[in-house]
């Protein structure tokens, strides 16, 4: 672009740091950050180094040519849509809302538009260059999908954070927070579509420190078909002992196995009957559209902060008008709000649900 964007933020905790970053190095200019007060604003932007603290949204709107929304989920669709209604591109965190009503209206709103959602698993070059194979017919027709993505930082009683709340996290916990990353990777990866789910979900502490009643989900498991007729299952849960951030997927196509750890993003395991790979990250080795997110060379490791900058670069790329392959829009966004609504659904209803097309 020939000049640099001027960048918002709105909110001011551990996402919005991530974000500020990508920003950073896709060479925006962090010009404003509104937090939960005027005060907090002043603070969170003098400690992440943004040029001022907005008192609100409003304000923020007419000084910024691009908002990244990183606050409480239940905030995300009334500061998006506001965004979008000043005729401003967004970056707004996952979930995109709380309902697929909400999600629908936002895809709506966002046409013409720039709209993106940070589903930046994504742009790990070695998620790429799964996709690759797969899509050249080179691992066969996809047989089976396992999956999961299991966290620790809720493992006890005394653990707590909004996000149990479901009126500022909304009905879903673990499954809308990390599930979400999980699904969208197996259908981009894929390129299939998850038909219909069945799921089991769990509240293993109904009291935390700071929360009762608690009616969120700790952990889910998910048996799932897609349209593609292959038959899979996932595991969700913030209640693992030892794991941080341990998403994983295996796909079992008719000629080879495709496995890819988050927690390991430098090796792409690839299983055959005879004679299994492990293919580094190296861009020599890679698909063009892996090749192009590697940022450094083979052997110095590029990780979560890597893809997520990734991700927002391809943002403001868009933004300029390019068309990046694999960007997550609102669409995406929505996509994976209807999933978790039927894997929430199916754990309610002891039945298989069917989940909208797109």
């Amino acid at each position: 672009m020939s000049a640099a964007l001027r960048v918002g933020v709105v909110g001011g905790g551990f996402m919005a740091a991530v974000h500020s970053r990508a920003a950073r190095a896709a060479g925006a200019e962090l010009v404003g950050i509104v937090a939960s007060s005027p005060a907090r604003s002043q603070q969170v932007a003098g400690e992440l180094g943004i040029a001022r603290g907005f008192d609100s949204l409003d304000d923020l709107l007419d000084s910024v040519d691009v908002v990244h929304v990183c606050t409480p989920n239940a905030l995300h669709a009334p500061q998006a849509l506001a965004v979008l209604e000043a005729g401003l591109p967004v970056v707004c965190e996952k979930p995109l809302a709380t309902t697929v009503a909400d999600a629908d209206r936002l895809v709506q709103a966002a046409s013409g538009l720039t709209a993106t959602v940070p589903f930046v698993y994504r742009f790990h070059p070695l998620v790429r260059h799964a996709r690759a194979r797969i899509a050249s017919g080179e691992a066969g027709r996809v047989l089976t999908i396992r999956g999961s993505y299991l966290q620790d930082w809720m493992l006890e009683s005394t653990d707590d954070n909004w996000r149990v709340d479901a009126a500022a996290g909304g009905r879903s916990r673990a499954f809308a927070d990390i599930g979400s990353h999980l699904i969208d990777l197996i259908e981009f990866v894929t390129g299939d579509r998850v038909a219909r789910v069945a799921s089991t979900a769990r509240t293993f502490f109904g009291d935390r420190a700071q929360h009762s009643d608690i009616t969120t989900e700790d952990a889910a498991a998910v048996v799932l078909e897609t349209t593609g007729g292959a038959i899979g299952t996932l595991l969700v849960s913030q209640t693992a002992p030892g794991r941080k951030n341990a998403l994983t997927i295996e796909i079992a196509g008719s000629s080879e196995s495709i496995g890819f750890e988050q927690e390991h993003p430098e090796t792409l395991w690839v299983g055959r009957r005879a004679g299994s790979l492990a293919v580094p990250r190296d861009a020599d080795q890679l698909a063009p559209d892996a090749a192009r997110l590697c940022t450094v060379p083979a052997g110095h490791p590029q990780g979560y902060q890597d893809a997520f900058n990734a991700f927002v670069a391809d943002t403001y790329a868009a933004v300029g008008g390019a068309a990046p392959d694999g960007l997550p829009r609102f669409a995406d966004g929505l996509r994976a709000v209807q999933l978790t609504d039927a894997v929430m659904d199916a754990a309610e209803m002891g039945a298989w649900v069917d989940v909208p097309g797109l």
